[in-house]
């Protein structure tokens, strides 16, 4: 059971023996965030702290005084960036809206009095992007929960409700254009907890907390997501059980045409809107896998029902047998060369989840329980799927992965690598960091932990200033082969002291592993350093539990070893300029071309 999953009440009242256990844990990422709060915020961090520990990172926390959170970002903001935040969230409601004017407001003044209460907000976002220059969270707006215009509210002019609409719509605007602003959806969080569930008066008048505890919890979850996804710790794999998950009855005892699923009952019905939410799911860029105790050709046939919504080229992965379920879905993590901490577990088993769960570290097992009903928004609640961008790679990310593996099927039918390498008849895009690809590399620093020599994350801001300060060298590198594009999959980044370049930053992503891009990108690196009369090039490697397989990386592009840490077996490796020679062979440089 994760955090999020206990009880309100248990986990307010054991908080601070929780906080204490969960800081024990290792390799927790420290992280600064900066709350400017327009309604008191103690509970509402205390929640959050609780949250990310238990998601891997360690916060320290700087929180506004009550209701000064416009003074703190724009007449003061200075307060703000020395406490050097990684984050800062701003935290208003509906009580900080200042330029709603009631009932008098006319179809004509409407607009002015939206842009004067977003101009309010576009000032503080520019005087923090100014002074801190980090990634802003700020909330859009609940609806009023006594509105006072009745049905007529969003439609008057002077109605609260319609004020509220079309001013969460121009944050959407706003946060369209500016990928340093990231909007969180406080209005569908209200409103799936429910207004009256969501504000208590008694509450705001004494202590000025503008949520219940509910409240407090649910915004707690959503800005924890946030933060999960910005620095890569979303999960990516959907891994499902399929009789009483996917459709109603054991498909090995009643048959494929006796499975229930369809429109034709109630319960029916439920497993459909499962599988189109899982469906839905896959769409947006999550990976479908099957794990389940079943005979493998039958458990198939179940795909082909007439009613099924998913079908078998929907799972990137699919394990029907008698093996304990663990194993299998290792052995799927293992296929797709992602972490088991990517995965999330949905079985209606309760023993099952509880020995998966209990065997492998990091898988998330929500307890969906046995009604298929829920299933979608048990699943849904955990947050597990956050998204603060979705882009190109997102979308095709499961087309990505069946096209590696008719590239394994290739691979099988040649002897020798380099000519199947030749076959890919592959071709790169190698340049430098430009605003074009400047969020998918912040993406890619945040999400990549096996093939990255440091695993330093960075920030949009953070990989702007690296363009800017004219003092490091940064390339991307983009792949594309016979069986597709693989988008922007490759990321090297050094700063420059005198001659020599430190490497801060290598990292690629693992679907393109053996193909020699890292080989091109060494090219293009050195080239450039050449220009800039740089004669060493300095690697380091900073072990961590996951990036064991890059330990040789410098060594295999012919670097050399020049120290090793022995309390962490961090190295650093050396390579000279001058002498190298470009050793690209089966990839074929391309000119860049933007946009």
């Amino acid at each position: 059971m994760t955090i999020a999953e206990y009880p309100l009440e248990r986990l307010l009242i054991k908080r601070k023996s929780i906080r204490k256990q969960l800081l024990e844990r290792e390799n927790l990422k420290v992280i600064r965030i900066a709350v400017l709060g327009g309604s008191t915020t103690n509970e509402l961090v205390d929640l959050l702290e609780i949250l990310l520990l238990d998601s891997g990172f360690r916060p320290t926390f700087f929180q506004s005084e009550y209701g000064r959170y416009y003074e703190d970002a724009v007449l003061e903001p200075e307060i703000v960036a020395d406490f050097k935040p990684d984050l800062v969230y701003i935290h208003t409601g509906i009580q900080n809206v200042q330029s709603f004017q009631p009932v008098a407001c006319t179809e004509a003044d409407f607009p002015s009095f939206v842009a004067a209460e977003l101009s309010r907000f576009k000032a503080m976002w520019t005087s923090l992007a100014a002074a801190v220059g980090c990634q802003i969270i700020q909330n859009n707006f609940e609806l009023p929960a006594y509105p006072t215009l009745g049905n007529l509210d969003s439609v008057s002019p002077g109605g609260q409700s319609r004020f509220i609409l079309e001013l969460n719509r121009q944050f959407a605007v706003e946060a369209a254009s500016n990928p340093r602003l990231i909007i969180q959806d406080l209005c569908a969080i209200s409103g799936q907890l429910g207004l009256s569930n969501w504000f208590d008066p008694e509450r705001w008048f004494s202590y000025k907390h503008a949520n219940t505890v509910e409240g407090s919890f649910a915004i707690a979850s959503s800005v924890a997501s946030i933060v999960r996804a910005l620095y890569g710790r979303s999960r990516k794999v959907l891994v499902l059980d399929l009789d009483n998950t996917l459709w109603g009855g054991v498909i090995g005892d009643d048959g494929a045409d006796k499975i229930v699923i369809g429109k034709e009952t109630p319960v029916a019905e439920a497993y459909t809107a499962f599988q189109e939410y899982c469906l839905s799911l896959r769409e947006r860029g999550i990976l479908l896998a099957v794990c389940s105790k079943n005979n493998e050709e039958i458990a198939k046939q179940g795909f082909e029902h007439p009613d099924s919504i998913l079908k078998l080229e929907h799972f990137s992965a699919f394990k029907a047998n008698w093996d304990p379920k663990h194993e299998n879905i290792l052995t799927i993590a293992r296929e797709l060369n992602l972490g088991p901490d990517s995965f999330v577990f949905v079985d209606d088993n309760p023993a099952e989840r509880s020995i998966v769960e209990s065997q492998i570290a990091g898988i998330a097992v929500p307890d969906v329980g046995n009604e298929v009903a829920k299933y979608a928004s048990i699943v849904d609640a955990g947050r597990y799927f956050e998204l603060i961008t979705l882009g190109k790679e997102d979308l095709s990310r499961a087309k990505l992965y069946e096209e590696n593996a008719e590239r394994a099927k290739l691979e099988q039918k040649f002897a020798n690598y380099g000519e199947y390498l030749d076959s890919l008849e592959m071709s790169a895009e190698i340049d430098a960091f430009n605003s074009t690809y400047m969020e998918r590399i912040a993406q890619l620093t945040n999400k990549t932990n096996q093939f990255n020599l440091t695993t330093r994350r960075y920030t949009l801001a953070e990989i702007e200033s690296t363009v800017t300060d004219g003092n490091h060298i940064g390339l991307y590198g983009k792949l594309t082969d016979r069986f597709g594009d693989n988008g922007l999959i490759s990321v090297v980044l050094g700063h420059q002291t005198a001659d020599t370049l430190h490497m801060d930053l290598w990292l690629m992503s693992c679907r393109v592993l053996k193909r020699d891009m890292e080989v091109a990108m060494l090219d293009g690196l050195v080239a450039r350093a050449k220009d800039r009369g740089i004669r060493t090039i300095l690697g380091y490697y900073i072990p961590t539990p996951k990036n064991g397989m890059v330990q040789d990386h410098y060594e295999k592009l012919g670097f050399t070893l020049v120290t090793t840490e022995e309390a962490t077996t961090s190295t650093v490796w050396s390579l000279d300029v001058p002498s190298y020679q470009p050793r690209t062979r089966h990839i074929r440089i391309l000119e860049p071309v933007h946009g």
